[in-house]
């Protein structure tokens, strides 16, 4: 009877000890601090492509707040767009400037058939 008693007591803190929740902590922080270095890169790229006759490219330089780039743009009329562009962190200030002169097909506009009934 005494092994009895001891192995109901036994069970009994066994049973005590184990119904402990799971302890869960607060969700982690989104927040992230901002990068210790300010950004600084720099690239160029041009596409030169015969067949559709797309002719553009790009370049930019970054040092912390002071951005720098151009871009060209063949225009449909023959000529090119240059577009220069500058920013020191309040906003972009733009030059844009025109290579060539522009030309327009001397076609004969549209006349549309009389009207036959």
């Amino acid at each position: 009877m005494a092994s009895f008693k001891l192995l109901v007591a036994f069970c009994l803190v066994a049973a005590a000890l184990s119904d402990q929740a799971p302890f869960y902590g607060h969700p982690s922080s989104p927040y992230k601090e901002d990068p210790v270095s300010p950004p600084k890169y720099s690239y160029n790229y041009g596409v030169a492509d015969g067949y559709s006759g797309a002719n553009y490219g790009h370049g930019e330089s970054r040092d912390g707040y002071k951005t720098e780039g151009s871009y060209t743009v063949d225009l449909p009329d023959g000529r090119t767009q240059i577009v220069t562009y500058v920013d020191n962190g309040d906003g972009f200030i733009a030059d844009v400037t025109y290579k060539g002169e522009a030309v327009y097909p001397d076609e004969p506009s549209y006349q549309p058939a009389p009207y036959a009934k």
